[in-house]
């Protein structure tokens, strides 16, 4: 069912019939946290007259979700809001587990979900996928989504984390309704539930001390800041300089956001490589950005790592598919994604507390053909 955060319903040029539509919309206001189990339901007089609909396809409207186990009706007293997950479980065994990933079949993604899918399928349990593209909205709209499909618990890797959370109320809503929830590669600060993740301060860290051992004093670092993984990972970057008593030059460190990707950084490398002071080493964000930097380094003339070293993050199948072999920080993928599921089906059946931290993979360098001593 496609979810409608629209607040009129009447009017609406449609495919689908009125009551349809005003299913859709009470479901948006559960998904939302706009109504909690427990609360009531406005009358069916008083959703006719809000929607202009007549009392007939509002009781058929009420009638359907109250079969489906959104909704409860009480003699006399009016309709409320069910406790989904409970019910649903009990009257129906359900094993889904709902998964939304910023992206799903790019870069590191694939991995992580096949870790998720193959936990989740050893227990019996069915995964249902969402992307959100890196986008808030559809973040909302995925949510709301694994609402209306009744899952049993939710894995989530948070949209533009450093960017706050928009959509407090409708993660709320999944505890309002006992669905447990847990977060992956990092976690929104507003929200307590356990995350799965990688130390990306210390990888930061590790990534920078090993241009700084190689005695490389001038390095730049390109740090992707809408997510709270590059902001912890330009951390790192500077305690490891900091710990070794080097100033770092603030020229030197780039942030960028998602949009920016693909020209930002270019930019700023290709101005840096033409002056006499260029930096002799560079920490990227990821092992993406290393392979694009990697083709500004050659159409300057430069050569990794004879005039410039670069080491990427994450050690995807991009760090050994250039030329030239990527020193990278190692991630766990298919491990984290295991990790992650196997907490979450914890949560299910051993009851274990909503609260728990979660579980933080420690990261080492993995050195290849693009890092060496400064010429």
């Amino acid at each position: 069912m496609s979810l409608s955060t629209s607040s009129e319903v009447n009017g609406l040029s449609s495919q689908s019939p009125k009551y349809l539509k005003l299913k859709e919309e009470i479901v948006s206001w559960i998904a939302g946290g706009r109504y909690r189990p427990g609360d009531k339901l406005p009358s069916e007089n008083e959703l006719s007259d809000q929607f202009g609909l007549s009392r007939q396809t509002v009781r058929q409207s009420i009638g359907e979700l109250v079969q489906e186990g959104w909704l409860s009706r009480e003699q006399g007293k009016g309709t409320f809001v069910s406790r989904l997950s409970g019910e649903r479980r009990s009257a129906g065994g359900n094993r889904t587990v709902g998964m939304m990933t910023t992206y799903i079949s790019d870069y590191i993604f694939p991995s992580i979900v096949r870790g998720v899918e193959a936990a989740l399928k050893e227990q019996g349990y069915r995964l249902l996928l969402s992307s959100t593209d890196n986008r808030k909205d559809r973040e909302r709209e995925s949510l709301e989504m694994m609402l209306s499909q009744g899952v049993c618990g939710l894995i989530v890797e948070p949209t533009r984390s450093a960017e706050g959370n928009p959509n407090f109320d409708a993660y709320m809503a999944m505890q309002y309704h006992d669905i447990p929830l847990l977060m992956i590669n990092e976690r929104y600060p507003d929200l307590d539930c356990p995350v799965v993740k990688q130390d990306d301060e210390a990888g930061g860290r590790a990534a920078t001390d090993h241009l700084l051992s190689l005695g490389h004093r001038r390095i730049a670092g390109f740090f992707k800041t809408d997510d709270l993984q590059g902001v912890n990972r330009m951390k790192g970057f500077v305690r490891a300089h900091r710990e070794r008593g080097i100033p770092v030059d603030p020229e030197l460190i780039v942030r960028y956001e998602t949009e920016q990707r693909e020209t930002l950084p270019a930019s700023v490398l290709r101005e840096w490589l033409g002056r006499p002071d260029r930096p002799s080493g560079i920490v990227c964000y990821n092992d993406q950005l290393a392979v694009a930097l990697l083709d500004i380094v050659r159409e300057a003339g430069l050569r990794v790592p004879e005039d410039l070293s670069m080491i990427g993050y994450d050690d995807s199948f991009l760090a050994t598919a250039t030329e030239i072999k990527l020193t990278s920080v190692n991630h766990p993928k298919e491990e984290l994604g295991e990790k992650a599921a196997g907490l979450l089906i914890s949560m299910l059946e051993a009851g274990a507390r909503q609260d728990d931290e979660g579980w933080l993979f420690v990261p080492q360098v993995v050195a290849r053909q693009s890092t060496a001593p400064p010429a």
